[in-house]
């Protein structure tokens, strides 16, 4: 049923066994509650009707002090459902007019959601990000291109009018042989990591996207669906990795574990019956 003034927002999809006390709050500091049809259960709170309403929401989406709290409480909730089992995490403002509307929405999907909460089982999602950083990896290209290294020791061999222009192709070629350094590394981490979990998901890496330089360009961002009798494993192999690569032209970051945000896809949703 609809009180007519509100929505609810549905953080996403767990068994209906998983109870709700002691849950956090929700977005706005919204009480959450539970929505079950059969086996199925919908996490969801009540936001109010105008202030969400789909103009109200694409505005708030362009404004990131509007934005970023309420992204931070749509994944306390999810994080929290993910730590206690399984959990089908839905986009951010998937709203619905009702309880009876969320309750088609369960049953209409079930399968796929059963199947989702099936695959949440399997692990924990965890996200790797790999970094260039193009003043420490300067230092040490040479080792890694056969081709640098010969330049560079032509043009220290150079008289030095034959030295400045083999320094511009030195200087030339570094530029191409640190992209293609970046990419090799990013592949043999990923090819190292992949076998020790359930699933792996490489997302496509734009060329603006660094960590606030572009000296320091994202060369690796994944995810991993890691089962828990793997994670040490896996833990181990990554720390490896880094001892190899730190400190030489590269910086990781792991976190997690989180939601299975990549690994589990609820179907899109928006509001209804307005």
């Amino acid at each position: 049923m609809s009180d007519g003034t509100s929505f609810w927002y549905v953080y996403g999809v767990v068994p209906a066994t998983l109870g709700i006390a002691n849950a956090p709050a929700g977005l706005d500091e919204s009480s959450l509650d539970s929505l079950g049809d059969g086996e199925l259960a919908a996490v969801v709170s009540r936001l109010d009707r105008v202030q969400y309403s789909a103009d109200a929401v694409e505005r708030g989406t362009a404004d990131m002090e509007w934005l970023a709290p309420r992204a931070v409480a749509h994944d306390r909730v999810l994080t929290w459902a993910s730590d206690r089992g399984p959990v089908v995490p839905f986009p951010m403002f998937s709203l619905f007019s009702s309880d009876d509307a969320v309750r088609q929405m369960l049953r209409e999907q079930a399968p796929q959601l059963r199947a989702a909460l099936t695959r949440a089982t399997a692990g924990r999602e965890y996200a790797l990000r790999v970094y260039r950083l193009d003043a420490e990896l300067v230092t040490v290209a040479a080792e890694h291109s056969p081709r640098l290294a010969e330049l560079q020791r032509a043009a220290d061999a150079a008289s030095p009018g034959q030295r400045y222009l083999l320094e511009r192709k030195v200087e030339t070629e570094r530029k191409s042989e640190l992209r293609a350094i970046g990419a090799r590394v990013g592949r043999e981490v990923l090819d190292a990591l992949r076998p020790l979990a359930e699933d792996a998901f490489e997302s496509r890496i734009s060329p603006r996207a660094t960590s606030g330089s572009a000296d320091n360009p994202l060369v690796l961002d994944a995810a991993f669906l890691i089962a828990p009798p793997r994670l040490e494993e896996f833990q181990r192999t990554l720390t490896e990795l880094l001892k190899r690569h730190a400190g030489r032209g590269f910086r990781f970051d792991f976190t997690g574990p989180w939601p299975p945000y990549h690994f589990v896809q609820a179907s899109e949703t928006r509001p209804d019956g307005t």
